[in-house]
């Protein structure tokens, strides 16, 4: 199939469903009138751990930018959250359209929290979380449709106690981390095997 011959829509339902199981950022910024936003994306990955860098991919409504995108390039810092098998469903919600001045915080009853080193508070309700400043921003156009890349470097962790194994890491069972599929299906943490790699 030729990516060119196809739509974006086909394209999207292509690749969201067969790059997947997908690791869920929750993101909280905050706008220049200081209302905390809150908005979940699939399109998220680990860049590098030397420096920590992370990214998320935020489509743009036409040529205006999204909440996050914005606020992210306005203020320079974000927090990303790991998405739960408990915080999953209040996460869900948040992806509601709403009004730049709206809280999906307090709409949807979450809780923030103070950060250490950005401004932009954090919600309680997730065992991970990293506070993010900006660190590079690219952005990708094809036809009408713009795409914002966000780069951010972490400057702070915080792992919650009870996510730690007997190993002192964090431990995928008692994390239970959820994944984003295709459409609108998502997947619980299933069967967990190892490999050993070669030498």
């Amino acid at each position: 199939m030729d990516p060119k011959a196809l739509s974006k829509k086909e394209n999207y339902v292509l690749l969201s469903t067969t790059i997947m199981p997908r690791p869920i950022a929750f993101v909280t910024s905050e706008g220049k009138d200081g209302t905390l936003n809150g908005a979940p994306f699939s399109f998220f990955n680990v860049v590098s751990a030397e420096p920590p860098l992370v990214s998320i991919s935020i489509g743009r409504r036409g040529d205006e930018l999204k909440d996050t995108a914005k606020n992210i390039l306005e203020q320079g810092e974000f927090v990303i959250h790991i998405t739960d098998e408990k915080n999953v469903e209040a996460v869900n919600e948040t992806a509601a359209n709403l009004a730049p001045d709206e809280s999906e915080i307090e709409k949807v009853g979450l809780t923030p929290v103070t950060s250490e080193v950005v401004k932009v508070p954090g919600i309680k309700e997730a065992p991970v979380r990293f506070e993010c400043t900006l660190e590079k921003h690219l952005t990708f156009k094809e036809g009408p449709t713009t795409t914002d890349f966000i780069i951010g470097r972490v400057v702070k962790y915080h792992v919650a106690e009870n996510v730690i194994g007997t190993d002192g890491k964090v431990d995928s069972s008692l994390l239970r981390p959820i994944a984003r599929l295709g459409g609108k299906e998502y997947a619980k943490q299933g069967e967990v095997f190892e490999l050993e790699r070669p030498e």
